[in-house]
């Protein structure tokens, strides 16, 4: 089986990036591959809960994120020290992740067989 990683390095609703790259991992797991999700930088900002992307003419795909589960993508990690800067807390969180050090990140990476950044 292959392990992709998808890293989340962009803001949400700036660009179609973040719903590509969500459309990506639940594709890919529904062919089976083990798929792991990575929140880095503003690709944080993709976890905040009560988002009206609808003002500014994007989509809400965030609600979706909620799905993960469904197609078995059980590793979703985000960077603790982004979190921390924008000052993002558990409550304020859409779903369930693992904080984690840049240097664990780094590790998860070295086990992937391919990872793409959007």
């Amino acid at each position: 089986m292959k392990k992709l990683t998808i890293i989340f390095r962009r803001p949400p609703h700036s660009s179609p990036h973040g719903r590509e790259a969500l459309d990506l991992a639940l594709l890919s797991a529904s062919f089976e591959q083990e798929v792991s999700l990575i929140f880095v930088d503003e690709g944080v900002l993709h976890l905040v809960s009560s988002q009206s992307p609808e003002t500014a003419g994007a989509k809400d795909y965030i609600a979706t994120f909620g799905a993960l589960a469904l197609y078995d993508i059980e590793t979703v990690l985000a960077c603790s020290t982004s979190l921390t800067r924008f000052g993002l807390m558990d409550e304020a969180l859409t779903i369930e992740v693992s904080k984690v050090v840049p240097q664990s990140i780094t590790e998860h990476l070295k086990l992937s067989d391919e990872v793409l950044v959007f």
